[in-house]
């Protein structure tokens, strides 16, 4: 069985708050485009795990997609060993979401070749057990997203009126260390009324609280930012907390812009 996990993206994101427990409670929109990995599971033997294309740092044993085996295997004995093949090709790190959804398509993926009959209600559940992104990828629709981003209520925001363009200069931003940077606060306006304004009005209305530190901590995203806008973007924002750029354009109107070699750039018409 093979699926195919796809990246989201963050259109508004505010840190509103620094929970007891160490996290921060934010408020955000998650909307998902169509750059994916590919996930492939068969029945095996044993457990086994392996990866191509982008290089997955770390021990491969702490990979999301096996701790989503282990999480369902605990529950379910039925659930027998697999052997799991991942290509990466969203970018790691770039506030894309792709572990998450790598996680959560694994989840899918094992409830439906065993037969598990899992609603969508208890999968967002165990998805929350692997990370706070993990849930939205269950719904994978656009959303309204409180807590840690985990408490998620499904809005109309439809944006196949546009082509998008994602940018992701290879550049890492901790996001420890961005999530420091930040004074929660109380945003100014409300995120849930300002996605339903037209895409045109949503320049110098709506932000991401992490640009204002990476920016300035890495001036490249900032000026690839500026790129977007002076190419005819309607809509420019950094995803989560970097270091992917996402340009939105008129539909089939993105112009050509020549970028830096090393940076991985996405067309979505």
């Amino acid at each position: 069985m093979i699926v195919f996990p796809n990246c989201k993206i963050n259109l508004g994101l505010h840190i509103t708050n620094k929970r007891p427990d160490g996290f921060h409670d934010l408020e955000t929109v998650f909307y998902p485009l169509p750059v994916c990995d590919a996930l492939e599971a068969i029945t095996h033997h044993s457990l086994q795990f392996e990866s191509s294309g982008i290089t997955v740092p770390g021990n491969a044993n702490d990979n999301l997609c096996l701790k989503a085996f282990h999480l369902l295997q605990q529950d379910f004995p039925q659930v027998q060993p697999l052997n799991i093949h991942l290509h990466k090709h969203i970018p790691i790190g770039a506030g894309l979401g792709g572990g998450s959804a790598d996680a959560a398509f694994m989840l899918q993926l094992i409830n439906q070749k065993f037969q598990l009959g899992l609603t969508e209600a208890a999968l967002v559940d165990y998805a929350a057990q692997l990370g706070s992104d993990c849930p939205f990828f269950i719904i994978n629709k656009p959303c309204f997203a409180t807590g840690r981003g985990e408490i998620m209520t499904p809005i109309t925001l439809d944006l196949s009126g546009y082509s998008f363009l994602l940018v992701h200069p290879g550049i890492h931003v901790n996001t420890g260390w961005a999530f420091k940077q930040l004074t929660p606060k109380v945003p100014a306006y409300a995120l849930r009324d300002m996605i339903q304004l037209p895409v045109a009005e949503w320049k110098n209305r709506m932000t991401n609280d992490f640009e204002g530190p990476v920016f300035e901590a890495h001036p490249a995203l900032a000026k690839i930012k500026e790129q977007l806008y002076a190419a005819g973007a309607v809509y420019a924002t950094m995803s989560g907390s970097g270091s992917a750029l996402l340009g939105i354009f008129p539909k089939n109107k993105i112009a050509d812009i020549l970028w830096d070699v090393s940076y991985r750039v996405f067309t979505i018409r």
